[in-house]
């Protein structure tokens, strides 16, 4: 028996009901053979990503994180958790980018708060949460600008960003020659560069 599978049966042992706290969820995440979110109570296994989704994402991060290098940007990729206290949800976007200090979780240095932009490639398991409650999640974040989803079984983009009337307005992209312009940071990409090497068949 592993630690993770130890420590996972002590906390179910211990509550009868499928309800675990943000300490509990933290403790399990530790020694957890596989990631997983927490929605205010309830523990969801992540799905593993498929190559073209892990292309896609890498070449967005890759060339965000690149043009960003000597400027107070940080730009993570999977593995950084993100944290939404008024929700009680953590997850871990695809690409996301931070303006400046990084805001911890109080007490771990693989939590933060502050994310001004999150791109998430989206899946035919996803795309409707993607787009819907996810999106309504990461608006609870003060500092968040910007959302980026991006298909993984075409070359379509679909940018959210805030304006300062606190109103969001979406812009789509479409097809290789179509250049995506952030607006939370200054970063430009077309989409033939963001889908090198994804191959469209493979999915079908």
């Amino acid at each position: 028996m592993t630690a993770s599978t130890e420590i996972r049966e002590e906390v179910m042992e211990s509550k009868p009901q499928p309800y675990y706290s943000p300490e509990e969820y933290l403790k399990l995440e530790e020694v957890a053979e596989f990631r997983s979110e927490y929605h205010d109570g309830e523990i969801i296994p992540m799905t593993g990503g498929t190559p073209n989704h892990n292309r896609i994402a890498l070449n967005f991060g890759g060339a965000l994180n690149f043009a960003l290098k000597g400027q107070p940007y940080d730009v993570f990729m999977n593995d950084l958790r993100l944290w939404m206290p008024s929700k009680r949800v953590y997850t871990y976007p695809d690409v996301m980018l931070v303006a400046g200090k990084l805001e911890f979780l109080d007490g771990r240095k693989d939590t933060i708060t502050n994310a001004v932009m999150v791109a998430e490639v989206l899946s035919k398991s996803t795309a409707n949460y993607d787009r819907g409650d996810k999106f309504k999640l990461f608006r609870s974040i003060p500092s968040f600008r910007e959302y980026v989803l991006i298909d993984q079984y075409e070359m379509h983009v679909e940018q959210f960003s805030k304006r300062d009337d606190n109103k969001w307005v979406l812009s789509e992209y479409d097809g290789a020659d179509a250049v995506l312009a952030l607006s939370s940071v200054q970063f430009e990409m077309s989409l033939g560069e963001m889908y090198d090497r994804v191959d469209f068949e493979s999915e079908e």
